[in-house]
């Protein structure tokens, strides 16, 4: 039996197995993707991880990914079908038949953000598509920039942005926002931002780096950047039947990553928290380990 399976290669399950290295725990990192290293990956620069400023995040992501492997920690690919809890230990099943016993597990196993399927947006992702404002939102400094949504993070994004960009629009395509009010409020009085409402993007134009967008009414809006905060979705589907998730598919968690389900530990995007960054879901993995040290001690 295993100390702790890890669900997840991304920031948070490698920043996690490095520290279950450096506890001696017996551990394994179960990722379904060849290589993977999470959202990370689809960053064109990351700028706010501490020491190191400018580096993309498909690098960043190798450079941890490098780092965990140099330690010796376990890393396979493997899709995972089901997590069985047990009296004293988890059942984690496989795709390819093969099941594993553990004492603990760190789901680590991140979101997706939500896509608008429109032409354009995937293969101008990192080039000018984000999802991110805080993370990418200083490359867009004087330049234009276009907020798709209608929540509280779409009204904070096209707000944080409007600090740094030339001019912006909020693009929501219903009527009214379902975000913050007093955050529209103040969108509405400054110069630099236009909102469109009842409005829909069908299309995100240019070749090497985003040009523009088309919007519905057949109108083009030349931006540089384009910021989709049409919401995230958590990859919780393995979870749903352990009783640990809130309304919006999250694991619920404090600060401790500790959820109600004993020896379960959730690090990263797919915990319930307030800021989703890097910095976040490493910090997250350390902590993760941390409480599953503890609890495998009170199991002995």
């Amino acid at each position: 039996m295993l100390d702790v399976v890890i669900i997840g290669s991304g920031p948070a399950g490698l920043s996690a197995a490095i520290y279950a290295k450096r506890a001696n725990l017996d551990a394994v990192v179960l990722e379904k993707e060849y290589l993977g290293t999470g959202q990370i990956a689809y960053s064109s620069r990351v700028d706010n991880y501490p020491g190191l400023p400018g580096k993309d995040g498909y690098s960043l992501g190798e450079a941890f990914l490098e780092h965990a492997e140099g330690l010796g920690v376990t890393i396979e690919e493997a899709e995972v079908t089901a997590i069985t809890k047990k009296e004293q230990s988890f059942v984690i099943s496989c795709e390819d038949g093969k099941n594993i016993e553990t004492k603990t597990v760190v789901y680590a196993a991140g979101c997706q953000n939500r896509r608008l399927g429109v032409p354009g947006e995937e293969k101008l992702l990192a080039k000018g598509v984000s999802f991110c404002a805080v993370c990418d939102g200083a490359f867009y400094k004087g330049k234009k920039a276009a907020v798709i949504g209608g929540g509280d993070t779409a009204l904070d994004d096209a707000l944080y942005l409007s600090d740094i960009c030339e001019q912006v629009y909020l693009i929501h395509r219903r009527a009214e926002f379902r975000g913050a009010e007093k955050t529209k409020k103040k969108l509405e009085e400054l110069s630099n931002v236009t909102i469109l409402t009842n409005t829909r993007v069908q299309e995100i134009i240019g070749e090497d780096k985003v040009d523009g967008i088309i919007l519905d009414n057949g109108g083009t809006i030349a931006v540089d950047g384009v910021f989709e905060a049409v919401g995230m979705i958590p990859n919780t589907e393995l979870l749903k039947s352990l009783d640990v998730l809130d309304e919006k598919g999250y694991v619920i968690a404090g600060e401790d990553c500790s959820s109600s389900l004993a020896g379960l530990f959730v690090a990263g995007d797919v915990r319930t928290k307030s800021l989703r960054q890097v910095v976040t879901a490493v910090a997250d993995g350390a902590v993760a380990i941390q409480s599953a040290t503890g609890y495998i001690k009170g199991m002995e």
